[in-house]
């Protein structure tokens, strides 16, 4: 079975050679998708002039500058033609810090346990992160008449979510000290399904406002 090979029509193209070995053949169109790659680990050699004139598989074609052609580990090639040049730069961008999500699980569990009487007048916090045998409950409170409240902290609430409280929900309640505890589900979206099976198991669901519980300002229904 033969290697699949592909070409592209001369154009103008931006070409990007990545710190990590990569090499990616960028147009206009396609948003962030390349149109050719080649994955590191690979290596580029540059072949112009003579020393493309000296190698029998580099020959030049007619108005090119420049040859790239760039190896990977299996031996597959990507050779990329170079007629003109119109702007050549060079950037170390160091290390990278890597993607920050804005409103993650342990972000909401931040701002609810600084907000505590989100989940009700007169809540108070225990603490984050309370351990039991199967894993940290995400907030043990204490409502206004000092029963104790489990809350488990979703982006999106799922029944996964809510079988993982009914499990801390059961050990919480083998305590002495803590029973009878009961659970709030809390997410910024709950599923029908979850909501259903929470309800069922007696536990509240709480739709959370990421944006209220952060202090924005909400601008729905305004004009200006």
């Amino acid at each position: 079975m033969g290697r699949l090979t592909a070409h592209l029509p001369m154009a103008r193209r931006l070409l990007l050679i990545k710190a990590d070995g990569s090499v990616l053949v960028h147009s206009d169109g396609g948003s962030y998708k390349p149109l050719n790659w080649m994955s590191p680990p690979c290596w580029l050699e540059e072949r112009s002039g003579e020393v493309a004139a000296a190698r029998a598989d580099s020959a030049l074609p007619d108005g090119a500058k420049a040859l790239w052609v760039v190896t990977n580990k299996a031996g597959e090639e990507l050779r990329i033609t170079i007629e003109d040049v119109e702007h050549d730069t060079s950037h170390e961008l160091g290390v990278d810090p890597g993607l920050v999500k804005d409103g993650v699980e342990a972000h909401l569990q931040e701002l609810l346990a600084e907000h505590v009487q989100t989940l009700g007048a007169g809540y108070t916090l225990i603490r984050r992160e309370y351990m039991t045998a199967i894993g940290p409950v995400d907030l043990l409170c204490r409502d206004a008449d000092g029963a104790t409240v489990a809350v488990e902290i979703k982006r999106r609430g799922e029944i996964d979510g809510v079988e993982q409280l009914t499990r801390y929900l059961e050990l919480l309640n083998r305590d002495p000290l803590l029973a009878p505890v009961a659970g709030v589900f809390a997410a910024q979206q709950i599923k029908p399904q979850a909501r259903t099976l929470a309800e069922d198991r007696g536990i509240r669901c709480l739709v959370l406002d990421y944006n209220a519980l952060r202090g924005t300002e909400s601008s729905e229904f305004r004009l200006f």
